[in-house]
């Protein structure tokens, strides 16, 4: 559906919510299609396309919320969607904190975000990047096996309106490679790896030939792999899962923890979470960002902003109910779907790259372990405690010497913030990043 139609459908549906009794309402529409290829020992195993229409209806009837969402947009259905929004928003309790922004909050003019690639790949260009990617793991000597490669794309459309007066629409769209092998065999022992990129635009995906190469050399490197003895020391976080320690700073400052008391960083706002230097970064207007997006999923004004600066946390990640709950100001950082309410959520979320580089990172470690893979969820969101399986390579004396797995690496995030320096390998690659990061001081589990 074009832009101004699926914008004049959403000002309709407001317009019938207002007369069946609503006193305030906002909707959103999202529109989307995909087209994926898998590529397995030199011969395509599916391509699949899938497209969605779905659209969502948040009433308010004073200060109670109710929301229904539906993938059908006829007349009829769209009456029907009204009468039980309505109908189902009088008999829930009341939410004190509910409510649409007010006009002051609204964006007004959204920055032009460079978000959407017009290009639609045929499927047999998607087939032929899984194909080369693939065909390039495979010829890394030590691959034996594979267990395929991706190729994927899709675009979609985000319109919101609100009876606040807020009406806008945005475009997104993306692109992916990954692919996926194992090395060895089974009598000396088998690993597997893989790498991928993702971008905006097709044309800034990486050559599939060096992602199909990165994926077998890093099996192959992974080979021969030993378990180390249990000692305390520093870890280093290789930039596949150094995003991680952030998504769980991103979890420990969203505002939904904060109101119910559940974060290990409640009463850290203003504090030293890390040391100075150290900034994070929140971006939503990041031209061709993974996660951009010109306004927040309540119409609201967002910006970038430093979450960490100087090593100091500076605010939380808050939508409108979370803000209202703390007295505080939307940061602008709502996300929706079209069948549940608003939440936090951060956008190009990402630590900024440090002076050193990686070598110069590691060379005064003595002994020290170098992660590229973590496994299991061992993080307490209430404690900060932190404990993953993992594996990658072991330190000696400033040099990566072998491949180490079966080990776990724990402490407690407050700790691990505090004892965190970065390196200068910054690249953004899923939405939440960070650099190779170093932490001193953690407990490294094996023998």
């Amino acid at each position: 559906m074009a832009e101004q139609q699926l914008l004049s459908l959403l000002g309709d549906l407001l317009a019938d919510a207002k007369k069946a009794g609503a006193d305030a309402a906002d909707a959103v529409a999202v529109d989307g299609v995909s087209l994926s290829v898998a590529f397995r020992l030199g011969q395509p195993e599916k391509v699949e396309r899938a497209e969605s229409a779905d659209i969502g209806l948040r009433v308010f009837v004073g200060r109670r919320q109710a929301i229904v969402s539906s993938a059908d947009r006829s007349r009829a259905a769209l009456a029907a969607l009204v009468e039980r929004a309505v109908a189902m928003a009088r008999e829930v309790p009341e939410d004190p904190y509910c409510g649409l922004a007010e006009p002051s909050q609204l964006a007004r003019d959204l920055p032009e975000l460079d978000n959407y690639d017009s290009f639609e790949p045929a499927p047999s260009l998607l087939v032929d990047w899984a194909r080369r990617a693939e065909d390039s793991a495979r010829a890394v000597p030590g691959v034996t096996n594979s267990e395929g490669a991706e190729a994927a794309w899709g675009s979609g459309m985000v319109a919101l309106a609100a009876s606040n007066g807020f009406s806008r629409f945005y475009r997104t769209s993306h692109s992916q490679i990954v692919a996926s092998v194992l090395a060895g065999d089974g009598a000396a022992g088998m690993e597997r790896d893989y790498d991928y990129h993702s971008a905006v635009y097709a044309a800034d995906l990486k050559r599939p030939e060096d992602i199909g190469h990165s994926a077998g050399y890093r099996a192959v490197r992974r080979l021969g792999a030993r378990k180390m003895k249990t000692c305390k020391g520093p870890v280093i976080f290789d930039p596949r899962v150094s995003g991680g320690l952030f998504g769980h700073l991103a979890g420990a400052i969203n505002g939904g923890a904060i109101t119910r008391g559940t974060s290990f960083l409640k009463d850290s706002l203003g504090k030293q979470l890390f040391a100075k230097g150290i900034n994070v970064i929140d971006d939503p207007h990041r031209r061709r960002g993974l996660r951009s997006k010109p306004c927040d999923g309540e119409g609201v004004a967002n910006r970038r902003r430093a979450i960490i600066e100087d090593g100091v946390l500076t605010s939380w990640i808050l939508d409108l109910r979370s803000a209202r709950q703390l007295g505080l100001d939307s940061t602008g950082h709502a996300a929706r779907g079209t069948s549940s309410p608003p939440s936090p959520s951060v956008s190009n979320f990402y630590l900024e790259a440090g002076a050193p580089s990686v070598a110069e990172l590691i060379a005064d470690i003595k002994q020290g372990f170098y992660v590229t893979e973590l496994i299991g969820m061992g993080v307490n969101g209430v404690t900060g405690d932190y404990s993953r399986g993992a594996a990658g390579f072991w330190i000696e004396n400033g040099e990566i010497v072998h491949p180490v797995n079966e080990m776990t690496v724990a402490g407690n995030l407050k700790d691990m913030f505090l004892n965190l320096s970065a390196a200068n390998d910054l690249e953004f690659r899923t939405g939440i990043d960070a650099p190779t990061v170093r932490i001193d001081g953690m407990t490294i589990a094996g023998n």
